[in-house]
């Protein structure tokens, strides 16, 4: 089946769509050799070289796309020199082998221009000499040899999308458009060519709405990525420098570790939530699965987290919460964790649900009791003892849990936009674990 009915003559697709899904998440080096092989079976000498010079920039494992079946959009957030544009132009170049109408959106004409194609990472390095595209600035628009185009759009004039169409987009520092969810919804409307028309999203996060709503709908895929983790391909002192200065700080949190910060009224600091790591210890005193229902049977997740307690401190093990699930899917989940950690209790929230939680969780067949609990104060009350238990250092994060960290950090700021489940939950497991079911930390004498 053709592309499209509207494919102009000039394009010459180097890969099937097929060959495109399967190749461009390679996770292995091997397995995409491989794949080429198979590939370029076929082609002329000369498209085989423009192909393998297009597709051997070798990536790191945050800059791969996700898996081609589940989404619709793949939205990268990252921070400071995480390699987000390199992800970006490696994702249009695949794209480019395979389909003729692209769309590159930038927060100004000259940022397309000289991030995102004239860049060192940018799509004219990653073309090399063999699949490099040439600018038309008359035309404002990028031409592959093989006829592909990628037309340049700015996120301060979102009418400028009305009427072009597309097989896929790149879009690049969405947090930084002047209206964000305005271009946003007038380039989705463009993307209706081909079968499976796709967009990629990378930006530094900051807490906007439009950022939250992009993260919080169905067909999203969302990956994240430090500063940290393209270390290899940065100046030496770069991190060393930032981390002395701004270690630990809300700023650092946002442009290095790539989370997003809420800035006013939030309970917990990044500061805490930034020296809060700490190793799995060999054994706990006592481990609980929290569990905080939706509050409706369908968009809302079921919040899941798994805190353990070694002498004065709680460390929280795992993040399982889970959107879109039943009932029975959720309560099989949270008595899955209850199982994998030897939980000695699951605690769940009482207020939706009642009876019905501890009906759900019973025939899941739970290995521990199930305590229900009732909130009789509001959240911001609740989490408040256990804010100061972060800030004394008695509650240690036993891996990276970025989505429950942003969560946390967004409780009383009053810029939610959806009910807290990670964060609810956590404080409901802490609470059970070191306040015992008391609304202040418990102080000792040293």
């Amino acid at each position: 089946m053709p592309i499209s009915r509207m494919t102009p003559k000039s394009f010459k697709p180097l890969l099937s769509p097929a060959s495109l899904a399967s190749l461009s998440c390679s996770n292995s080096s091997a397995s995409l050799m491989r794949a080429i092989a198979t590939a370029v079976v076929g082609l002329e000498r000369e498209d085989q070289q423009r192909l393998l010079s297009a597709v051997l920039a070798e990536p790191l494992v945050h800059q791969r796309s996700p898996d081609y079946k589940p989404w619709t959009t793949w939205l990268m957030l990252g921070g400071r020199g995480a390699g987000k544009t390199f992800a970006g132009a490696r994702w249009i170049t695949w794209n480019a082998l395979t389909y003729p109408s692209l769309a590159l959106i930038g927060p100004t004409l000259h940022d397309v221009r000289e991030v995102m194609i004239e860049g060192p990472s940018g799509l004219k390095a990653m073309g090399g000499p063999l699949f490099r595209p040439r600018w038309e600035a008359s035309r404002r628009r990028l031409v592959w040899p093989n006829g592909a185009t990628a037309y340049a759009f700015s996120a301060e004039d979102p009418d400028s999308l009305r009427g072009p169409q597309f097989h896929a987009a790149w879009a690049d520092e969405f947090c930084a458009w002047p209206k964000p969810s305005e271009t946003l919804a007038m380039l989705r409307f463009g993307l209706r060519l081909g079968q499976d028309p796709r967009l990629a999203v990378t930006s530094t996060p900051r807490p906007i709405r439009a950022l939250k709503a992009l993260m919080a709908e169905s067909g999203v895929h969302v990956t994240r990525a430090g500063t940290a983790a393209n270390a290899g391909n940065l100046a030496p002192a770069f991190l060393r420098t930032l981390e002395s200065l701004y270690g630990g700080t809300r700023l650092a949190a946002q442009e290095l570790d790539g989370v997003i910060v809420e800035t006013d009224g939030g309970l917990f600091r990044a500061e805490d939530l930034a020296r809060c790591r700490a190793a799995k210890p060999a054994r706990f005193d006592r481990v609980v699965v929290a569990v905080d229902p939706p509050a409706t049977a369908t968009g809302d997740a079921c919040g899941i987290v798994v805190v353990g307690r070694r002498d004065d401190r709680a460390f929280v093990l795992a993040d399982e919460t889970a959107r879109g699930l039943s009932p029975a899917g959720w309560a099989r989940k949270a008595v899955a964790a209850a199982r994998a950690w030897a939980a000695d209790a699951l605690v769940a929230e009482a207020n939706q649900g009642g009876d019905m939680v501890r009906s759900v969780l019973a025939q899941a067949d739970p290995p521990c009791r199930v305590k229900l609990v009732r909130a009789s104060i509001g959240k911001r009350a609740r989490a408040e003892p256990v804010a100061a238990l972060y800030e004394q250092g008695r509650v240690l994060h036993c891996g990276a849990f970025v989505a429950l960290e942003e969560e946390l950090m967004a409780l009383g700021s009053g810029d939610l936009e959806h009910s807290p489940d990670r964060a609810d939950a956590l404080v409901w497991a802490v609470s059970e674990l070191m306040l015992g079911g008391r609304g202040t930390p418990r102080l000792r004498s040293l």
